[in-house]
């Protein structure tokens, strides 16, 4: 550390008093001095420091001693020459701070400041410059004397202490050692990490800290690598002051002098006591489920694998089962998330309790488990039966009713069974035949179990690959809209309803029925439901510029997804502006499936879709779901469309007669519009119209036909109705 000689110091300030007594001999260099004066002179030439006088304007340098040149790094007479010259050559940063000292209103006061010079090789100096005043026989400042003194060494000392203090003065704990590693300072941060204070620690050795975790290989390997490399750092168990053994980080680095020998080692220590818990933690959460504490599926993946291996080995086979909890998702809403939470918690404590402890029980996430058993038999019929018994073990007690909120509640499960042996197939296909055998399970109906067989992955593969295929014809602009027209009372055209149809380039014509599903599983529905909407928009766009179709009404079916799309109105808006139709030639079909999800959002989405946008609003399949008078009386509806399972049968079935009889009048007393679908025969549509129907549509007036073969109904002889 720098500490300013106090000797060197003192004769500074002599010389100092001694210049300030001689400086009137010494104002004009030039004149001849007696020989004490010369003395005198030569001992200012000789000292380090830089002694001056000049005026009050700072235009004249009377003297400057030579020091000057050594350092600003310019001559004497370039000064003389110029004597504003010395504030040129320092810093700009200093330079309104040194130049304010110096300036008229500073006048008759004494200054002390520090500031850098720059000399012309571009170096940087620091210097003190101390100055008086002196005055004439009158008091008026005449003159400014004063020294000035190289304190760059000084302030490059203070630097680094500072730069040292900071390194200090951090989170992790701080050890300065000697050569011989006594401690010569520690931080706050040691003391609070260890427990010794300073005065406790400096004088000792990081013997101190030895907890006696580590031999004295694991030493010799440290000291091996600081003495090679100059530094270590790794983890360490360490022992507090109160004696807790905690782990820690420890860098070590080896200070050096010019000579290349050891002088200090330096120290950081880390407590990371915290970080080997949440490591822990974060190992735990990587390979376990949150809620249950079960493997997830990562873990079960790792154990699977070695099952596999295990079997390979021993000729076992084994068994996968594949659980589903039915109905949770109404528990869930009903009763809150908290509650089917434990009735997982419940779930999980049932499975564990059917198998052994040796078995894997997974949770995949959700409400869906997996129970991995090993080693069952040899033979594939024993493991068959014993699989079997251990399947309806688990279906028994999971069935069994859940006590939540005090309430009895059930879930039952629906289990998908895959058997294993060896390497035969791999991890991934023997899950995915174990989760088809659940879906089969619950396609079933769910309670119930089902082992996987071929067949049932033929259907899921013919699946994924219309799906794939499903995919393509949406880009590939394999869809068309095709038109079955509606009639009046009158057999009049009122409109169409516009039904979506897939030409595939190999399979030919794909039956809605096989498509629609796959799409309403997956977000192609949004797709094909935008395309739609939008191919339909154009076609009452061209409809609009002839006069014997622009007052037909189309109809468009609208799926529960797309509708709760958030932007689902603005983009019914967007479409209308963008073909510029009027908008009560659009008509959307929505589904019952749609309304009684949450009635609030849906009606408040169709009061904007009525009478902010203008669109017609039908509700179609009525009386398949869960019709109620609250839905017509609650709902801004134009229209119900009597579901053709009830018109198919009518003329021969008295309930079903019966059904549409009470839809019709039902619609009446809301006054809404009613269309009948599924028109067939002219018995069913004679029964309609005596019942009160207002409108038909069905294979007896014309199947879904392209945009060319309805046009050509209408001019066929089907005459629009006059006015929509």
């Amino acid at each position: 550390m720098f500490v300013e000689s106090s000797r060197a110091y003192q004769e500074s300030a002599d010389l100092y008093s001694l210049f300030s007594k001689n400086i009137t001999r010494i104002m004009v260099p030039q004149i001849d001095l007696a020989e004490g004066d010369t003395v005198f002179r030569l001992l200012l030439e000789a000292i380090d420091d830089v002694f001056w006088v000049r005026d009050v304007s700072l235009e004249i340098m009377h003297y400057i001693s030579p020091a000057y040149e050594r350092i600003w790094g310019r001559t004497a007479e370039s000064l003389y020459e110029n004597p504003r010259s010395f504030i040129e050559a320092i810093h700009p940063n200093d330079t309104a701070r040194v130049f304010f000292n110096l300036g008229a209103d500073k006048i008759g006061q004494p200054f002390d400041h520090e500031y850098r010079v720059v000399r012309p090789d571009g170096t940087i100096r620091w210097v003190r410059d101390r100055g008086f005043p002196i005055g004439d026989k009158t008091g008026k400042v005449t003159h400014y004397t004063g020294v000035v003194k190289d304190v760059t060494e000084r302030k490059q000392i203070e630097a680094e202490r500072r730069i040292a203090d900071a390194a200090f003065n951090v989170q992790e704990g701080m050890m300065l050692t000697n050569a011989d590693s006594v401690i010569l300072r520690v931080n706050n941060a040691f003391t609070e990490v260890t427990g010794y204070t300073a005065v406790e620690a400096v004088g000792q050795t990081p013997r101190l800290l030895k907890s006696g975790s580590h031999d004295e290989a694991f030493y010799a390997a440290m000291w091996e690598s600081i003495n090679n490399t100059g530094a270590w750092n790794g983890e360490i168990w360490n022992r507090r002051k109160n004696g807790e053994i905690y782990p820690a980080h420890l860098t070590i680095n080896a200070v050096k002098d010019s000579t290349g020998n050891v002088t200090n080692y330096m120290t950081a220590l880390k407590d990371i006591t915290a970080n080997k818990a949440a490591a822990e933690e974060i190992q735990n959460l990587a390979f376990h489920d949150p809620l249950t504490n079960l493997p997830n599926r990562r873990l079960l993946l790792d154990r699977f694998s070695q099952a596999l291996s295990v079997s390979a080995r021993n000729n076992h086979y084994g068994a996968m089962l594949f659980i589903d909890m039915d109905e949770f998702k109404l528990i869930n809403d009903t009763l809150g998330h908290d509650q089917g939470d434990l009735l997982l918690i419940e779930a999980t404590q049932r499975i564990q309790a059917c198998v052994r402890e040796v078995d894997t029980v997974a949770r995949m996430g959700g409400d869906e488990f997996l129970v991995l058993i090993e080693n069952i038999d040899t033979r594939v019929e024993d493991t068959l039966q014993r699989t079997a018994a251990i399947a309806e073990k688990l279906r028994a007690a999971l069935a069994a009713p859940y006590r939540l909120m005090d309430h009895e509640h059930y879930s039952t499960p629906s289990i998908g069974v895959n058997l294993y042996r060896g390497h035969e197939e791999s991890v991934e296909t023997l899950l995915k035949r174990a989760d088809i055998a659940m879906y089969q399970s619950k396609d079933c109906g769910g309670n119930a179990i089902r082992f996987f067989d071929f067949s049932m992955q033929l259907a899921v593969e013919a699946y994924a690959a219309l799906e794939s295929d499903l995919r393509e014809a949406i880009h590939n602009q394999q869809l068309r809209l095709h038109y079955q027209i509606q009639m009046d009372n009158g057999h009049h055209p009122i409109g169409a309803e516009a039904l979506v149809r897939w030409i595939h380039p190999r399979r030919g014509s794909v039956s809605p029925a096989d498509f629609i599903p796959i799409a309403e599983k997956s977000s192609l529905i949004l797709e094909i439901g935008h395309w739609v909407l939008d191919t339909a928009c154009q076609q009452i766009a061209a409809w609009s510029h002839n006069e014997a179709t622009r007052n037909l009404v189309l109809a468009v079916n609208i799926s529960a997804q797309q509708f709760k799309q958030a932007d689902f109105v603005e983009q019914i808006v967007a479409m209308i502006q963008k073909y510029r139709i009027d908008p009560s030639r659009l008509k959307l079909e929505l589904t019952e499936s749609i309304v009684v999800d949450d009635m609030d959002f849906v009606a408040a989405k169709m009061l904007a879709l009525r009478h902010v946008v203008g669109v017609t609003l039908s509700l179609d399949d009525f009386g398949t779901g869960f019709s109620s008078l609250s839905i017509l009386k609650r709902l801004p509806l134009h229209q119900i469309k009597i579901d053709q399972s009830f018109v198919r049968n009518m003329s021969t079935d008295a309930s079903d007669a019966v059904m549409v009889k009470t839809i019709i009048a039902m619609a009446h007393n809301f006054g809404l519009h009613v269309i009948a679908e599924g028109v067939e025969i002219e018995a069913q549509l004679a029964l309609l119209k005596e019942h009160g129907c207002m409108a038909y549509q069905g294979y007896l007036f014309s199947k879904p036909v392209q945009i060319e073969q309805f046009e050509d109904l209408l001019k066929q002889g089907y005459a629009p109705a006059k006015g929509g």
